[in-house]
């Protein structure tokens, strides 16, 4: 009765901070659209001010909003009886969508610097943030490739788990701290009379956006490095079946069918070490960060 307590009281914290990081990314994006929409030219693609602006918002939408929730989508308790391919699935998509925004913000930049003869790739903002952009790029290469697809060995799959883990969780920390050098940059050269060291109404506002940015990543950071909201092995595998009925994009799968024409001892056995291994590979971390 006290552990069922305790896990209320632990699902509960949960929703309290996934409720709350819901609602500062989505205001983030909000905020964002107000900055450009009412102290900027608003958004348009004619390679005027308006095509740089959707820079921010895609950024702010796609890489740290849509990759926050792509992060933490394992961690949703009421996803625990889904198949664990089907969460992969989102979790990549997610990551995907997200990838994308952040291309079509890349290219409205570069766009926006040639038309106005701008130099490209100056500041600290943009080495940094085209570093991060190549980097993401490699690590959903590398887990399409890894976890997504069914061709790599489970020793391969736990060996790359905990640096799939952390480089997820380095890269989403690093955009947000890209994003807030991005928007300082922003605002030093765009706020002239008045200038932002007098704190204009538009400083406030984007200052405002960059303390809920740090606030969301904080947030999802949190989620993501606690232990006790892990999926749980069993969930994941997905073991505990009749003899042979393995579930499709679980990494028994190929056990399984190799053993198909072995008799019902082998066949317990098989999956008996299979289990263990599958218990073996989650506790390496199974909160794939694309």
């Amino acid at each position: 009765a006290a552990r069922g307590a305790r896990k209320m009281e632990d699902y509960g914290r949960f929703l309290v901070l996934l409720a709350s990081a819901l609602l500062v990314g989505f205001v983030s994006v909000i905020l964002s659209l107000v900055w450009v929409f009412h102290h900027r030219e608003g958004l348009s693609w004619d390679g005027s001010a308006g095509e740089f602006n959707w820079h921010p918002v895609l950024i702010i939408t796609g890489f740290v909003f849509i990759q926050g929730i792509a992060i933490i989508v394992y961690r949703l308790p009421w996803t625990w009886k889904c198949s664990k391919l089907l969460m992969k699935f989102i979790h990549a998509g997610l990551n995907t969508i997200a990838m994308i925004l952040a291309v079509v913000s890349m290219v409205a930049v570069f766009e926006y610097h040639n038309t106005r003869n701008i130099p490209n790739m100056y500041s600290l903002h943009s080495w940094i943030g085209l570093t991060a952009v190549i980097f993401y790029s490699l690590q959903l290469f590398l887990g399409f490739a890894v976890f997504l697809l069914p061709f790599a060995p489970v020793h391969l799959r736990a060996a790359l788990m905990p640096i799939h883990v952390y480089s997820g969780l380095t890269i989403f920390a690093t955009v947000i701290a890209t994003a807030l050098m991005g928007i300082t940059e922003k605002l030093i050269f765009a706020l002239q009379s008045p200038a932002y060291s007098e704190s204009p109404p538009e400083a406030t506002l984007v200052n405002c956006l960059g303390l809920l940015l740090v606030i969301f990543g904080s947030l999802i950071l949190w989620m993501a490095s606690r232990p006790h909201w892990k999926r749980p092995p069993a969930e994941n595998a997905k073991i505990l079946r009749p003899i042979g009925a393995a579930p499709e994009g679980t990494e028994v799968e190929s056990t399984m069918t190799n053993s198909s024409n072995a008799d019902k001892s082998d066949l317990r056995s098989n999956t008996e070490a299979a289990r263990k291994q599958n218990i073996k590979f989650d506790e390496a971390g199974q909160r794939s960060t694309m």
